[in-house]
């Protein structure tokens, strides 16, 4: 899929076509972009109460209802992984970011749930 992904993000940019779009992972190919980038900026979408319960480790908390008047925090030189508890938060904040002009935006599209259900680290 990578591959794949890859040539398209190529042939688009040879036509000239912005090729900014959300690219939704699976729990385990977040795993892996978090493995493979030190820079990576992970962004949680979800309430206080509920990151107060539980977090990403390095994740940065910024409620999805607070997203777009604190869009400035986020970083747009680094690639980000956006998440929520199911994936659904974090898919619309995704968008959010791609259509304010970020680049690199990934979502966890199983969330904090199959995070946690795949046996990943969490902290409380």
């Amino acid at each position: 899929m990578k591959k794949i992904l890859s040539i398209i993000l190529l042939l688009l940019l040879i036509a000239g076509v912005s090729a900014a779009a959300v690219v939704p992972l699976s729990t385990k190919d977040a795993k892996s972009l978090m493995d493979k980038t030190p820079n990576l900026y992970i962004l949680d979408v979800r309430t206080p109460e509920e990151y107060r319960q539980t977090r990403m480790k390095n994740s940065i908390l910024i409620p999805d209802y607070d997203l777009e008047k604190r869009i400035h925090e986020v970083p747009k030189n680094r690639p980000i992984l956006v998440i929520c508890a199911v994936g659904a938060r974090s898919k619309q904040a995704s968008d959010l970011l791609v259509g304010k002009g970020y680049k690199e935006v990934y979502h966890l599209n199983n969330g904090l749930v199959g995070w946690y259900r795949a046996g990943f680290p969490l902290e409380k």
